[in-house]
């Protein structure tokens, strides 16, 4: 067995169990939670056995450095950073983000075998908060640290049950006093390159194991709140209920009437009903839109005739993110592309911390590994261990061509 197979082969059986549901097979690996403290010390534990320097940024994100960054800087010099995230949707895949976590790990294993001696300093980093599906605002913890998400407003925003960002980071033993943008952090980094497994069919269609990303399509998500009347289902005559529920269901019907006319994608993904019974007529809806594509002005319009509908139903609208197209280094996409055969050019519209870290002014680039399923954020989401460890070996040629 190769030294990637055997080093990625362990670090995945170590993952592969944190966080998993086992009647589902999904994974909720929510940020500050005991999963999430679970997963920060498997990565510290990976860190520590290959003699890597671990620190946390001020957003709690971690790295891993071989190579001392801040002499690097002095010297007029920056860090090449791998890696990605570990936490998950709800009930989401195990390879959305370790898939990179692992890979850098094991593609350094490789290097340090082959007696690889790096230009400039190399760090694995693992990114807090990417998927947002606790506080609502994905990427958090690369838009903490680049300034794109303020420092207030992220200490006060409200997972499900009421407890705020403040509070969880607090429980799990951080200070969220520190949030906020982080310049030393920001001049370590002078390229990152994130792999990622693929979500979505192209790579199938044509027959490659691993693509570079060229960016990542406008996106955004909102919040709408409808108003109704809470009453009782057994004896409220049908003409003097003010159900909510009705047009909640008009509203998401117009969703996907506006996404064909547009050519774009939009998911009404999550709701909150209240009261929440079967019983019982509610007596508010609020429901989310998630709204992306590859024109910013068709996905602009569709969410202009969404709010404009929730309007006509008496409910609120309010945007929570938005992001503009971003472009990887297009000098470094097309390097890498030729370094790895030719590998082929995707664009897509998944969000990653390299699209954040772009829009700070970062050299940045994205691999992405096949996804035989074509399906991610679900159980159902795969990639095969051969592709696997041609990500290993396609990110282990990226680091020698980029610190070499």
């Amino acid at each position: 067995m190769s030294v990637g197979a055997e080093s990625f082969g362990r670090l995945w059986s170590q993952l592969e169990p944190i966080g998993r549901d086992p009647g589902t097979g999904g994974y909720r690996r929510y940020a500050w939670t005991r999963e999430d403290l679970t997963l920060r010390e498997w990565f510290a534990g990976e860190a520590a056995a290959r003699g890597l320097d671990l620190s946390t940024d001020r957003a709690g994100n971690q790295w891993a450095w071989w190579g001392n960054p801040d002499a690097a800087v002095a010297a007029g010099n920056s860090g090449l950073v791998i890696g990605s995230h570990l936490d998950s949707v709800p009930d989401g895949g195990a390879f959305d983000g370790p898939l990179g976590v692992a890979s850098s790990f094991a593609a350094l294993d490789v290097l340090r075998h082959e007696g690889f001696s790096p230009s400039r300093p190399i760090a694995v980093a693992q990114f807090g908060d990417e998927e947002g599906a606790r506080f609502g605002i994905a990427c958090a913890g690369s838009r903490l640290i680049t300034g794109a998400l303020d420092a207030d407003r992220a200490r006060s925003l409200t997972d499900a049950d009421g407890i705020s960002m403040a509070e969880a980071i607090t429980s799990a033993g951080g200070r969220p006093e520190d949030l906020g943008r982080d310049e030393q952090t920001l001049r370590r980094i002078g390229t990152f390159v994130e792999l990622h497994v693929e979500q979505g069919r192209r790579l199938i269609d044509l027959g490659r194991p691993v693509a570079v990303g060229t960016s990542i399509w406008p996106h955004g998500r909102w919040r709408f709140d409808l108003a109704g009347q809470g009453n009782h289902a057994g004896t409220t005559r049908l003409a003097d209920r003010h159900d909510p529920m009705l047009s909640l269901a008009t509203i998401l019907q117009t969703a996907r009437a506006l996404a064909e006319q547009g050519e774009v994608l939009a998911t009404c993904g999550k709701l909150q009903v209240r009261p929440n019974g079967v019983n019982a007529i509610p007596s508010s809806v609020t429901g989310w839109l998630d709204a992306r594509g590859a024109d910013a002005e068709h996905v602009r319009a569709l969410v202009d005739a969404f709010g404009d509908v929730v309007a006509r139903h008496d409910g609120q609208f309010v945007q929570e993110s938005w992001t503009d197209e971003t472009f990887f280094s297009p000098g470094l996409t097309r390097r890498l592309s030729k370094l790895l055969d030719e590998a082929p050019l995707l664009p897509t519209g998944a969000g990653h911390d390299a699209g954040i870290l772009a829009n700070a002014g970062i050299e940045t680039a994205m691999l992405y590994v096949r996804n035989p399923t074509g399906i991610s954020h679900s159980p159902e989401e795969y990639a095969e261990l051969s592709d696997c460890l041609e990500g290993v070996d396609a990110l282990a040629r990226t680091v020698q061509e980029l610190a070499g």
